[in-house]
Parts: structure tokens; sequence; C-alpha cells
């Protein structure tokens, strides 16, 4: 019998992980989003809780491409409409 050790978040209990660094980097994702849904919340009038989670975890699964356009590289945001095309046609 072999053994085998399985990480996860304690943010989400269902995803398991066999790499300690892909499982740190899905529960910093998780954080981040956490924060960005409790910001959307305070201010953002009439969002619902369900939004303000949706968006918040894309934001946070593609925070590389936001940062650089709030660093000024608006031209980033493109590639997300590029990537989600992709996704829908698979």
């Amino acid at each position: 019998m072999a053994v085998e050790t399985l990480y996860r978040s304690t943010r989400d209990l269902e995803t398991t992980f066999v790499d300690r660094k892909l499982a740190d980097a899905h529960d910093q994702m998780l954080e981040l989003a956490e924060s960005l849904t409790d910001v959307l919340l305070k201010n953002v009038p009439g969002l619902s809780e369900k939004q303000a989670e949706d968006a918040s975890i894309y934001m946070a699964k593609n925070r590389v491409l936001f940062a650089a356009a709030f660093k000024g590289n608006a031209g980033a945001l493109a590639e997300l409409g590029q990537q989600d095309g992709e996704a829908q046609s698979e």
C-alpha cells in the first residue's frame, strides 16, 4: 500500500493538492478573494454577496493581470477577454 500526502486549505476543504506550493497558492488566492469580497460588499451598493464573491474570486485568480492594469498597463486586461473566450469554447 502506498502512502500519499495531501494538502488542502482550511478555506476550501473540498480541494486537495499533492504539492504544498500549489495548496499555499490556492489558500493565498482564497484569502485575497475573501478580503476583496469584504471591500466590495462595503463599498458597492446593491451588490449581492454571491456577486461579490464571484467577482472577488475572479479578480484574485487573475491578480497578476489586474496588478499590471493598476500599475498603468490597462492593456493587460485585454488578456482576460482572451482567456475567457478560450475557456468558454472548451
